[in-house]
């Protein structure tokens, strides 16, 4: 504080004569505030000098004490049990916990930030984008594989199949690797518990679909005949299967809070807990319902039993022996067509091989051998 204007409160206190009106003038003060201090002097010597603290003695609008405990404890709680620990989802804990009144989210976010449990990143902030979602439970479903490990080292793979309506998670199976008969197995397992769905989508891999390699795998097979339909994401595309990319992230998050399983039957125990979890915990992107209750607030719709017979059609190099490759097969033609183009015309088992204008064989594909030779039992009149 000005040394001047302290001296000259001391002497108007103790009685001296000072011209406050001058002083006040020169100092650019009022004489409200020059005697407010004098009084400060009187009664309380040196310490009246200290610039009180403008804070108000009450704070309706602080949050209490009591909430930011809450708050911090519920999301420790749900952190140690592997799941979304984020303003969200902390609201409709306490929420479900009965207190009374629950936090906004955004009172909730407020209270972490103020206590330093997350930062503010706003260019992080998602871009608003149209949601792929189908119309209907049953109307589509996505399976996709991850892979994880047991806790001897050995690397397995956790087949994940979600409702693309409601987000339900229909399937989750440990299985030694991602391949066809696991993948059908996995499946098998989803119909047994909700039908059969309309379309399954899934990506280009080796177990799935062989439609980017001309042909069709025995997963596509086995649908096509139980009337549902396929379809594969486009080559290095992978936000079409999105979901399923999201749901590995939440199932990795809580599997690391667990112990570690030793064989895959405790893997799938593990598995059918989380299943329980998942479908039963409010989703932000359905307006704060679980998966199970979206999926069980609309009819399903299921696949028609008419087999789905897939076809198209595939361009060949036919080798120097007469022999071209379609769909992991070895179709002799002769070595009169040895080293030209061929184009293969397939409707399921049924494919027509044509070299120019010409039909080089006609034949129903043997699925139980890869070589198919020229002869008569193996080609169509």
């Amino acid at each position: 504080m000005d040394p001047e204007f302290v001296s000259a409160i001391v002497r108007v206190a103790r009685g001296e004569e000072v011209n406050v009106a001058a002083f006040c003038r020169a100092h650019r003060i009022s004489r409200t505030t020059f005697y407010k201090y004098v009084a400060r002097f009187a009664a309380e010597g040196a310490d009246g000098f200290t610039r009180r603290t403008t804070t108000p003695h009450t704070s309706p609008t602080k949050t209490p004490a009591a909430l930011c405990e809450a708050v911090l404890r519920a999301r420790k709680e749900l952190d140690e049990a592997g799941l979304d620990n984020g303003p969200q989802s902390i609201s409709w804990r306490l929420e479900s916990l009965g207190f009374d009144p629950f936090p906004s989210r955004a009172t909730v976010y407020r209270i972490l930030i103020d206590h330093g449990q997350i930062v503010a990143q706003p260019h992080k902030r998602p871009k608003t984008r149209r949601r792929f979602e189908y119309a209907d439970p049953g109307g589509l479903w996505q399976i996709d594989g991850m892979e994880h490990y047991l806790s001897t080292g050995q690397k397995v793979c956790v087949l994940q199949i979600l409702d693309a309506h409601s987000r339900l998670d229909v399937g989750t199976c440990a299985a030694t690797s991602e391949n066809g008969a696991n993948a059908w197995r996995s499946l098998e397992q989803a119909f047994a518990g909700y039908g059969l769905p309309v379309r399954v989508l899934f990506d280009n891999g080796l177990a799935f679909s062989a439609k980017h390699r001309g042909g069709t795998s025995a997963l596509e097979r086995t649908l096509a005949g139980l009337g549902v339909q396929t379809i594969t994401s486009s080559v290095y595309h992978p936000q079409t299967c999105g979901k399923n990319e999201r749901v590995h992230q939440t199932l990795q998050k809580w599997l690391r809070k667990q112990p570690a399983p030793d064989t895959l039957d405790e893997l799938q125990a593990l598995l059918d807990q989380y299943r329980v979890i998942y479908n039963n915990r409010r989703h932000q992107s359905l307006a704060g319902r679980t998966p199970q209750q979206r999926y069980d607030a609309t009819p399903t719709v299921a696949a028609t039993p008419e087999p789905k017979i897939r076809y198209g059609h595939v361009t060949r190099s036919v080798s120097h022996t007469g022999i071209v490759q379609f769909d992991g097969h070895s179709i002799s033609l002769g070595r009169r067509w040895g080293d030209q183009k061929a184009v293969l015309h397939w409707r399921g088992d049924d494919v027509t091989v044509m070299v120019g204008d010409a039909i080089a064989r006609e034949l129903t594909l043997d699925r139980s051998v890869t070589f198919q030779p020229l002869t008569t039992l193996s080609t169509k009149s």
